[in-house]
């Protein structure tokens, strides 16, 4: 099954204090006021740069990751639905193609984002004591 934007908005709003809002005309979500995860359709420059190959098929999410050996990671995890594009070269975030991602492929990598931004008193109230 697909995920779509709703899927994604219904995992990204059940981490705590999360916020939704708007950036650069995309819905947007944030933690501790810093985007985790956004809306990303591909602007007339991305898609000159795909030149003759055919760009991936939306809905498509951008998520934040910790530093790029996390985002190299997640794309060797997941190649079908996980990618990036020349905009994002040296840029700690991955694309998602919903259409191709499973919920817990995407369930996780929005919780890798969200754990990647939310400030340090967040992640101490969000993780269990021993």
């Amino acid at each position: 099954m697909a995920a779509t934007l709703d899927d994604v908005a219904r995992i990204a709003q059940a981490l705590p204090d999360v916020t939704v809002g708007e950036r650069y005309g995309n819905r947007t979500w944030f933690v501790g006021g810093k985007a985790f995860a956004w809306e990303r359709p591909f602007s007339k420059a991305d898609i000159k740069r795909f030149g003759e190959e055919r760009p991936p098929e939306g809905p498509i999410v951008a998520v934040s990751v910790t530093d790029l050996d996390a985002k190299d990671a997640l794309l060797a995890s997941n190649r079908s639905a996980f990618f990036t594009i020349s905009h994002f070269d040296g840029y700690a975030a991955i694309l998602i193609q919903l259409p191709k991602v499973t919920l817990r492929a995407l369930t996780n990598a929005l919780r890798e984002g969200w754990e990647a931004s939310a400030p340090v008193s967040k992640m101490a109230r969000r993780k269990p004591k021993p």
